[in-house]
C-alpha cells in the first residue's frame, strides 16, 4: 500500500500539488473549535511530493497561530517540537527533513497536524512505519486533550488501513475536498 501511494504521488503535477495546498490553505482550520491565544499549532515540512503545507503554514501564521514543527530525537522515540513561524531559518534533519534550529523554544502542541500515506473512514493513518507520530500522540494524550488532524489528498482515502495495538488513531483529516471528523 504504501508503495503504490508514494507511485501515484510521485505522478503528481506540480499544478495539481499547488492545487491542492492552495485549498487546504483555503480551509485552514475553522473546522475545529476557536483557537486560543496559547494553543500550539504543529505541522510538518514536507518531504519530496507529500502535501504542501506553506500555504496552510503561512495563514495561520497570519492568523496570530503560534506554530511549531517536528525534531526527531532518535529511533524509537517519540518526536520534539520546537516554535516556528516563516521565514524562519532551519536546519536539515533526519532523511533531509527541514527542522527548526536548536535555539528556537522546545513548545508542547496542543493540535498536531500529521503527514500520511493513507487513511481510511474510521481515522485510522498509515505513515512511513517508524511510528514516530503514534509515540507522540500517546505521549501527548496521556498529558493532556490533544487533536490529531491527518492532512493528505483526496485520493489516499482507502477502505482500511493496516494497523497494529500502539497505532494513535485521527481526530480529522483535511484533504482538498474538505475536512472529515471522526468520531467512535
Amino acid at each position: 500500500m504504501r508503495a503504490r501511494i508514494k507511485a501515484w504521488r510521485a505522478g503528481l503535477s506540480p499544478k495539481a500539488m499547488a492545487s491542492a495546498a492552495e485549498a487546504i490553505a483555503g480551509h485552514g482550520l475553522g473546522f475545529l473549535p476557536p483557537l486560543q491565544p496559547v494553543t500550539v499549532v504543529s505541522a510538518f515540512a514536507p518531504m519530496a511530493d507529500e502535501l504542501r503545507i506553506w500555504p496552510l503554514l503561512r495563514r495561520l501564521s497570519a492568523d496570530g497561530v503560534r506554530l511549531a514543527l517536528p525534531v526527531v530525537q532518535g529511533k524509537g522515540l517519540p518526536l520534539m517540537f520546537r516554535a516556528w513561524a516563516p521565514g524562519d531559518a532551519m536546519d536539515s534533519g533526519v532523511w533531509g527533513i527541514a527542522e527548526p534550529k536548536a535555539d528556537k523554544a522546545v513548545v508542547e502542541p496542543d493540535i498536531l497536524l500529521l503527514p500520511l500515506l493513507a487513511f481510511d473512514r474510521q481515522g485510522w493513518r498509515l505513515g512511513y512505519g517508524g511510528g514516530f507520530y503514534d509515540r507522540t500522540l500517546e505521549g501527548l494524550r496521556a498529558r493532556k486533550p490533544v487533536m490529531a488532524v491527518g492532512l493528505g489528498y483526496d485520493e489516499q482515502e482507502v477502505d482500511v488501513v493496516p494497523r497494529l495495538g500502539y497505532d494513535q488513531r485521527l481526530d480529522w483529516v483535511l484533504t482538498p475536498s474538505g475536512p472529515r471528523q471522526f468520531r467512535d
